[in-house]
């Protein structure tokens, strides 16, 4: 932990960003997140904080209300914070959600014995909801996103209200975890009509006081589009071939087709770039890491950038210009929140150098015992450049070693 740390402020003080994490502690529990862990330690995969998000309930219910639309939420609503938010993005919970997706399970509990689960049923399928389980006074259903659960919840509530019974409802990302949510809800504020979510770690509800008609508003879209180049195609090209070049980017094209649903725009073959928009915004982040990583695989890096429009995206991924060690290497930029981040992927040679600290610790303290030795006598010498001869050794050894 420590010489995580002191690497993470290290590489930090380098790049000009604060790093979050260097690989992952996320614990895989099947192939998939196994793979996906083992990618990120291998490659040392960083998380860096380019812009810090503001996380605070304001802001949460201020970009929710933006993200479903106002004309989806009723004005007699009111949120409320049962468990405050983390202040700093989690390296976990985003990696969670890119490994598992956005897809998330909506529980529906119906108070004071209504027989109304059939009209609810039939909001939800129309809605593009599947019915997992359903009984007299409770529902189990399945959406695309957690957004289009809380929207279709709130209808759902808005039709129980007109009939004057209380609904509780809840998202979560497995059905128990819905439930979970909707118990907790209950036991924090009794039968008061409304539906539990979490939003950056922290679990926040929407409820209903009164009375409301159903929205009517369509579903508020999101494009997530991505944007991805090849850095430094020209040098690329001669050392490898151009045929290297277009068989990387078909590939990277057909995986964002054909495994995360993208819509290419624009590509031509034998180009450099490309820019695809995805359903959702997960898609867009395993699209863009995993190609970040295949084209490391095959000596060549690239820039990725994910935005709601066209621009935002490709002026997150010019991004990747401004953020580097030794060179340039991969890098995709993207927000959470109001925030933006990026996944940085270290060069081999930096890897080395992390590998070397991580794996050799003991070997790794006496080096940083040498540097210091070396700086603080050349500072009293009056011989400051003691200090960066003796950080050059330690590099090359790490790196040699």
């Amino acid at each position: 932990m420590v010489m995580d740390y002191l690497l993470r402020k290290i590489l930090g003080f380098f790049l000009g960003y604060r790093v979050l994490s260097i690989g992952t502690r996320y614990m895989p529990t099947n192939s998939t997140e196994r793979e996906y862990v083992e990618m990120l330690n291998y490659t040392r995969t960083m998380l860096i904080e380019i812009e810090r998000a503001h996380i605070n309930t304001s802001n949460i219910f201020d970009n929710l209300t933006r993200e479903l639309g106002t004309e989806n939420i009723p004005g007699n609503r009111k949120f409320i914070e049962i468990k405050p938010a983390d202040e700093e993005v989690d390296e976990y919970a985003l990696l969670s959600n890119i490994i598992m997706g956005s897809d998330r399970y909506l529980y529906i509990e119906i108070f004071n014995g209504g027989r109304i689960v059939d009209e609810f049923v039939d909001i939800i399928e129309n809605e593009n909801g599947k019915i997992i389980e359903k009984s007299s006074s409770e529902v189990l259903a399945r959406f695309l996103s957690k957004n289009d659960a809380i929207r279709v919840a709130i209808k759902i509530i808005g039709a129980g209200s007109r009939r004057g019974i209380n609904v509780r409802a809840a998202a979560g990302m497995t059905g128990a975890a819905a439930i979970e949510r909707a118990i907790n809800l209950n036991r924090e504020i009794g039968e008061v009509p409304g539906v539990g979510f979490t939003k950056l770690g922290g679990e926040f509800a929407i409820i209903f006081t009164g009375e409301f008609e159903t929205p009517t508003g369509a579903p508020s879209y999101r494009d997530n589009y991505l944007f991805t180049d090849m850095i430094d195609s020209t040098a690329f090209i001669e050392r490898y071939g151009r045929d290297s070049l277009v068989e990387i980017m078909n590939d990277i094209k057909a995986y964002m087709e054909n495994d995360c649903k993208g819509k290419i725009e624009g590509y031509r073959e034998g180009g450099d770039d490309l820019i695809a928009n995805f359903p959702t915004k997960d898609m867009a982040l395993r699209a863009g890491i995993d190609s970040a990583w295949h084209a490391m695989d095959n000596g060549a890096n690239i820039r990725v950038g994910i935005g709601r429009t066209r621009r935002e995206a490709g002026e997150r991924a010019q991004l990747a210009d401004k953020i580097m060690l030794w060179n340039p290497t991969s890098i995709m930029v993207f927000d959470v929140a109001d925030g933006l981040y990026g996944y940085f992927i270290p060069s081999p040679f930096t890897r080395s150098v992390i590998d070397f600290f991580m794996n050799r610790k003991s070997v790794a303290f006496l080096v940083f015992i040498f540097v210091f030795v070396a700086t603080f006598l050349g500072w009293n010498m009056g011989h400051w450049e003691f200090g960066i001869v003796a950080i050059l050794l330690a590099v090359i050894y790490g790196a040699t070693a």
